[in-house]
């Protein structure tokens, strides 16, 4: 197909899949003449994935970038893939942050988890900005929200396709940018329906 028609097919302006070819998030097309190509299937679902993780996701390009190269070069192992989709979603945090109190809440909840993980470093930010302001932090609160996310995080590593590496790396990666919105979005449902019931309110 020309790139008028992987436009139209995916509702992706055509300015913006040139921008996206571009910066090498979307692979050139098979050229046919110096200024036309020809794209396939597989480029309609790259660029349907670019579109999800820049929009609905909302990442940046080059968090874009690392999860599209963690899709073309899939780790070793499939517990390795999940730590390669970790390390490519923000927010990225320095490597020398202190996790002590991070570290003491994953104990806490018993997880096994590697010391050298992004997501530590990211909970070790959180706390820290969360004390900065005085909002409670201790580890009894946030093992309360460990403990919650516990059935769900099951749920999502027991659905990790095994047919293939491929499609176990995409559905690792962009499931983990796609549904965290979801999980923000529900959590903050949940906020109102129990603002609703503690205080007595009838929503419409």
């Amino acid at each position: 197909m020309r790139i008028s028609e992987l436009s139209r097919r995916t509702g992706v302006p055509v300015p913006t899949v040139k921008f996206y070819l571009r910066e090498g998030l979307l692979p050139a097309g098979r050229a046919t003449a110096a200024t036309q190509a020809q794209y396939d299937e597989g480029h309609e679902q790259r660029l349907r994935l670019v579109r999800a993780l820049v929009e609905v996701a909302g990442l940046s390009l080059a968090a874009v970038r690392r999860v599209v190269a963690a899709v073309d070069d899939p780790p070793r192992t499939t517990h390795e893939l999940l730590g390669a989709a970790h390390e490519a979603l923000p927010p990225a945090v320095a490597d020398d942050v202190d996790v002590t109190a991070a570290t003491g809440v994953v104990a806490e909840l018993g997880w096994r988890i590697d010391p050298r993980s992004a997501p530590l470093r990211q909970l070790a930010a959180a706390i820290a900005a969360l004390e900065a302001v005085g909002m409670p932090a201790g580890v009894e609160v946030l093992a309360r929200y460990g403990r919650a996310l516990e059935p769900v995080a099951t749920a999502e590593v027991a659905a990790v396709p095994t047919s293939s590496r491929e499609d176990a790396v995409a559905f690792v990666v962009v499931g983990t940018a796609l549904y965290e919105p979801v999980v923000l979005a529900l959590r903050r449902l949940a906020q109102q329906d129990a603002s609703a019931r503690r205080f007595g309110v009838d929503c419409p």
